[in-house]
């Protein structure tokens, strides 16, 4: 019997089975490792991401006394304060300003706009890949294209990207379950780099403003919707991270899956027309996110089970993803599924403000690479990350015939 277990290797290398068994066995599981309570089920998770009873926070209700927590350690703090001025992490009124003033970035003409130039730079990673007679397709297309875009997006200069990566790498550590003291010293580190860098460049955009997404917070925050500068720091560094990890992750999580099933793999090489719903499918049959944590603010009750106030509630994407209660034979890849509520963008006010942004990006990668390097193939099996909640593979190593 598959075991929930998201420490170990097996678990982490196809956890679907544990799923499977955590589904049968109930709408909700207290897992004590974690001290947080298991949703795996469509529609509970579906239900809780628009249930005001739970929150990102507590802290806009109860000091964490009130709430049963301790204090987060003093060294840890300059993590928290990024992490905590950012708007996944807020809830209304703190939350509905921030995404007000950001969704303007994200509008469907903005964003529509961006297609030119992100089929560009796919097509010239693709091509450079091809060059190569293959290479690294997580390092050479699936990591540079997201990242430039959001970059580009909040304009930071070229010159100065090279950290952005590996900063939100190490602050993403601290997302996982119980981290580690060494990953939360990384996590500290970055997060004072990252913030002081941004401090530099909002100065010098308040000088000198530009035709960007920090020009523009800098704007709104001049004009009185009281946006604070760690606010815009937070935020920042939020559009940054998940701007491009779930992408990245999904790119080459789906490429593996492709390769390991080639009868869709060569029924999307026959028909590009097919990327659309293929992007849907592969995001939903290996979820790049596979936990969301909330808050239980106010007691609520799921199945006769009475969970209490100052509880955490971890609700599984991955498992909803695969839930046959929604899914026709959730563990077969259907390149043509047409019938995909799968929640890997969340829902409710955390819907992830930049799907559409993301989709244009996975389309992008992936028409590029079946238009300029049709006889790609893996070659080599790769090695997965160590990670649980945020999903994703450590290479996928490609050659190009």
């Amino acid at each position: 019997m598959a075991a929930f277990d998201p420490w170990d290797p097996d678990f982490l290398a196809d956890p679907y089975p544990a799923y499977a068994e955590l589904r049968a066995r109930g709408r909700v599981r207290y897992f004590e490792p974690t001290n947080q309570w298991l949703v795996p089920h469509h529609a509970d998770v579906s239900a809780l991401l628009r249930d005001r009873r739970l929150g990102r926070t507590y802290q806009h209700r109860f000091t964490h006394e009130d709430f049963g927590r301790t204090e987060p350690a003093p060294e840890h703090e300059p993590f928290h304060t990024l992490n905590d001025h950012g708007m996944l992490d807020l809830e209304p009124p703190d939350h509905t300003r921030i995404r007000r003033l950001v969704s303007k970035a994200f509008t469907p003409r903005t964003v529509e706009r961006l297609k030119p130039y992100v089929a560009r730079l796919a097509g010239e990673l693709v091509d450079g890949l091809v060059r190569s007679g293959g290479g690294d397709l997580l390092a050479d297309v699936a990591e540079p294209l997201p990242v430039a875009v959001i970059a580009e997006m909040l304009g930071i200069p070229e010159a100065d990207r090279a950290p952005l990566r590996p900063w939100s790498a190490d602050i993403c550590g601290m997302y996982e379950l119980n981290p580690s003291e060494d990953t939360a010293a990384k996590a500290v580190r970055a997060s004072v780099e990252f913030s002081d860098y941004l401090r530099e460049l909002i100065a010098e955009r308040r000088k000198e403003p530009g035709d960007d997404l920090i020009s523009g917070l800098i704007e709104a925050h001049d004009e009185g919707d009281r946006l604070t500068e760690q606010e815009m720091i937070s935020t920042a560094v939020l559009l940054l991270n998940a701007g491009h990890e779930a992408t990245v992750n999904a790119t080459v999580n789906g490429w593996y899956a492709l390769f390991r099933n080639p009868a869709q793999l060569a029924a999307l090489r026959a028909d590009h027309s097919l990327v659309p719903t293929a992007i849907e499918e592969l995001m939903r049959y290996d979820t790049p996110l596979q936990l969301f944590e909330r808050w239980v603010l106010d007691e609520i009750e799921i199945d006769g089970t009475t969970i209490p106030r100052g509880a955490e509630i971890a609700m599984l994407f991955g498992s909803a993803n695969h839930d046959p209660d929604v899914f026709d034979s959730p563990e077969r890849l259907d390149l043509t599924r047409r019938d995909n509520p799968h929640i890997s963008f969340s829902a409710g006010i955390h819907y992830c403000i930049g799907a559409p942004l993301a989709r244009i990006e996975l389309a992008a990668s992936m028409t590029a690479l079946l238009e300029r390097a049709p006889t790609l193939t893996l070659a080599a099996e790769p090695g997965r990350k160590p990670n649980f909640v945020i999903r994703g593979l450590e290479g996928l190593s490609v050659g190009v015939e």
